[in-house]
């Protein structure tokens, strides 16, 4: 799925820390023709692209072009993670020599996701930058609760000093390249069965959620092969990878210009009942949904 990710004209892209204990899952596939970048701050994220599951860890650096199908399907609760994005007018004033020459293109010569661990002074001069140019930006809990942006909303990124951020975006991104060119990528990606490939697509479509049994028929297999292999493979259970899709879809409900109450957009979502809800929502962020709606909310 192609995505808008509403970058006002006086932006080159923009950068924000997604921090798990703040930030709504956002869990279907997509790509978007900005240049994407990950810095993993704080524990682990997980992806699956090109049909194989990636996890990266504290210090990785990762790439996504613009042509790439991306899925974040987990990360671990104290997970804090950057990303940035740029613009490809950014990329074509940035990037004349050979030396940068693919990060022109669409898609990267690369078995998977193209990666390095940083080493630690790399690492920290890169936090840093980041770091700096998040001076100027919107406020922490705005930023992650409205990632996606512009998901079932009118919401755009802004920053206090334009000039400043999309000098800070060129430079990054040169930077982080010059370090991708001399690190090497850790761990083994794990290739899915088709059997998870086609869960994880039905799964992100909403349309074979009712119960196990229907989705493991749908893939060829049985309920407990398929829950097992889930398991193994995506590295979270079936049922916590449904609800957080369900708390994804909560969120854009929750923000349709229909103005759904809360209720309406717990049932939306595709929650049995209230009592559902409110127990992934509270293992999700700590606290009930009131409390993380109280600023401007609907609720009801």
């Amino acid at each position: 799925m192609l995505e808008d990710l509403k970058i006002r004209s006086k932006y080159d892209g923009f950068l924000y820390l997604i921090e798990s204990v703040r930030n709504p899952p956002k869990l279907n596939s997509h790509h978007h023709v900005e240049l994407e970048l990950n810095v993993v701050v704080r524990g682990s994220i997980t992806y699956v692209a090109g049909g194989r599951r990636f996890t990266f860890a504290r210090r990785t650096l990762l790439w996504m072009f613009p042509t790439q199908e991306h899925q974040l399907v987990d990360r671990s609760d104290d997970a804090q993670c950057y990303v940035a994005v740029f613009k490809p007018e950014l990329i074509a004033r940035s990037c004349r020599s050979k030396v940068y020459a693919d990060l022109r293109r669409k898609r990267v010569n690369c078995d998977g996701v193209l990666h390095t661990v940083l080493e630690p002074e790399s690492f920290d001069l890169i936090r840093k930058t980041m770091d700096s140019l998040m001076q100027g930006a919107l406020d922490p809990d705005v930023l992650n609760r409205e990632a996606g942006f512009g998901v079932g909303s009118d919401f755009c990124f802004e920053h206090g000093d334009p000039e400043g951020l999309n000098a800070g975006l060129h430079h990054l991104m040169l930077l982080c390249w010059r370090t991708q060119r001399t690190g090497k990528a850790l761990g083994d990606a794990v290739t899915l069965h088709p059997a998870v490939r086609h869960a994880v697509k039905l799964l992100s479509e909403g349309t074979q959620e009712e119960d196990l049994g229907q989705l493991a028929k749908a893939c060829g297999v049985s309920g407990a092969y398929l829950s097992r292999k889930f398991r193994r493979q995506i590295g979270v259970p079936l049922s916590r990878y449904r609800n957080s899709l369900r708390i994804s879809r909560f969120w854009e409900e929750y923000r349709q210009p229909e103005q759904k109450t809360l209720t309406e957009a717990v049932y939306a979502a595709g929650f049995g009942s209230y009592a559902q809800f409110y127990k992934v929502f509270t293992q999700t962020y700590g606290h009930g949904p009131r409390r993380c709606l109280e600023r401007g909310a609907k609720v009801s």
